[in-house]
């Protein structure tokens, strides 16, 4: 096992590189990369997991769903202009977590400014108030639910909705909802804030992302109005038992968050030219050999993710490394196919 890890870290030209694998309590971590060993290991340090981390926020939705604190057909224009009235059609929360909303990708005056910084924090200078006049602006030709459309702007739009029937912010909602509770069985190390630190004693400490060359070290992720679309941060064994998580419910810290990890589970739509692909409330879903995969992969400025679990081998795999996404990059096929390859 740990061969085959070594292999799949070697394969992957980053500075920093760690594949963590886990199977019914068995647990291997294998780390490498192209720099020299930082001072702090890198299997303790924190990295950006960018889109990866929508997977909290679906989970944090189905928790609060189990809850009784908002439905899944709840406009979530409701919630953030409570005054407002929802019109005939109105965009759900459900609409939200599964990218059929009808939103873009990103709105149309955010790409000036993160074009400019494009490199570094291109969602930085772009607040919440500008996220939400973005959303209550936006007119689609196409009714709520009738097309698959991956959206940042939907999922960073959902944050805010969830943390508004809270009456706190996305990060509170998150820590509240979803990390406090997670600590508590051993998902220590996973937040939503840059940490300042270089020693893990006195708190989390994280990783330097760098740039396509490989070399050049690009600033910690800042992501404006979009925290929910991604902002999480975790180690690897941290995100590793999350994934654990969600092949045993049974382990969750309280009966509302092991009903959530069921929930997200299960495939709600079906999308592309054959509707081939599956989707759950919060991961990316494919029937295998062995049984479903679920999945989730992510990148920033410097970093990129895998996430990934199966549940009929009681298999799961994190992978993540310091290098900017470019065409040809090894590391997502690696990462996916370690889901395929290892028992």
């Amino acid at each position: 096992m740990r061969g085959a890890l070594a292999e799949a870290v070697g394969a992957v030209d980053a500075p920093d590189v760690v594949v963590a694998w886990s199977r019914r309590g068995e647990r291997a971590v294998c780390t490498g990369g192209t720099a020299p060993p930082p001072t702090v290991p890198r299997e303790v340090s924190r990295y950006e997991i960018g889109s990866a981390g929508k997977t909290l926020t679906g989970l944090m939705l189905a928790v609060m769903v189990g809850a009784g604190r908002v439905r899944w057909t709840t406009p979530a224009l409701g919630l953030l202009v409570p005054e407002s009235v929802p019109g005939p059609a109105p965009i759900t929360l459900l609409h939200l977590v599964t990218h059929t909303s009808g939103l873009p990708r990103l709105p149309a005056d955010l790409y000036p400014s993160a074009l400019r910084h494009r490199a570094t924090n291109p969602y930085a200078g772009y607040p919440t108030r500008r996220v939400l006049d973005a959303f209550a602006r936006y007119r689609s030709r196409r009714p709520p639910g009738s097309r698959w459309r991956y959206s940042n702007l939907g999922v960073a739009v959902l944050g805010h909705a969830l943390g508004a029937a809270e009456g706190i912010s996305w990060e509170g909602a998150l820590e509240q909802r979803v990390l406090a509770p997670l600590r508590r069985v051993g998902a220590a190390n996973i937040g939503t804030a840059p940490a300042s630190g270089a020693d893990p004693s006195r708190g989390p400490v994280d990783a330097v992302g760098h740039g396509r060359d490989g070399l050049t070290p690009v600033p910690p992720l800042l992501m404006g109005g979009f925290p929910a679309a991604g902002a999480v941060r975790g180690d690897p064994v941290s995100l590793l038992r999350l994934m654990e998580l969600h092949l045993r419910p049974v382990g969750a810290p309280d009966p509302v968050t092991a009903a959530a990890l069921e929930t997200v589970r299960v495939p709600v739509l079906r999308h592309g030219r054959h509707r081939e692909r599956t989707h759950t409330v919060t991961w990316f879903h494919e029937e295998g050999s062995r049984g479903p995969v679920f999945f989730h992969a992510g990148a920033t400025c410097g970093q990129q993710a895998f996430l990934g679990f199966r549940p009929g081998t009681g298999t799961a795999v994190v992978a993540v490394c310091t290098r900017r996404y470019r065409l040809g990059d090894a590391f997502p096929s690696v990462a996916r196919g370690l889901l395929d390859t290892l028992p």
